[in-house]
């Protein structure tokens, strides 16, 4: 289960060279369900997502190169290449009257940080994932993210593939 909200961003975090980076370059086999092809780095694979905005059902399978390539051609609509930043959140903030364990509210977070190339270019999406929708729910993001689009289905990288460009 992939339990995760969305984030515009308002400012880009400083020392952003000084994280973790992933070149991401994936495609739309289908959007509904949300079948897609990754490659990260060297490393491939094949996702399976089910329906949902905050929560829903997210199967991840390896591919290997050949694999990757072959099913890449299959792909509809835009082929989507961004660079992902994963910046760890030391302390997360959680709503005060949020009932949370003291493992949810001391459990590490990291937001991942896309920034997108052309055509999608400059758009900037943050994502956290989480252990429970209470704790997703309970979470106050740092002043550097702007508008959560968890619920805008518009932000979905499937509904991107189909954007017009």
């Amino acid at each position: 289960m992939e339990i995760e909200r969305k984030f515009t961003v308002k400012t880009l975090p400083a020392n952003l060279e000084n994280y973790c980076s992933h070149l991401i370059e994936q495609a739309y086999l289908n959007t509904d369900p949300v079948i897609r092809i990754r490659r990260q780095d060297d490393e491939y694979y094949l996702t399976y997502k089910g329906k949902g905005l905050l929560a829903r059902e997210e199967y991840n399978l390896p591919l290997n190169g050949p694999s990757y390539c072959h099913l890449l051609q299959k792909a509809d609509g835009n082929i989507i290449t961004k660079r992902r930043y994963l910046i760890p959140i030391r302390n997360p903030a959680f709503d005060e009257n949020a009932a949370l364990s003291d493992a949810e509210k001391s459990a590490p977070l990291t937001i991942e940080l896309d920034i997108f190339d052309a055509p999608f270019a400059p758009l900037m999406i943050a994502e956290v994932e989480f252990s429970t929708q209470e704790a997703a729910m309970a979470f106050l993001p740092p002043d550097w993210l702007a508008e959560d689009v968890t619920y805008d289905p518009q932000y979905h990288n499937s509904n991107l593939s189909r954007r017009p460009v």
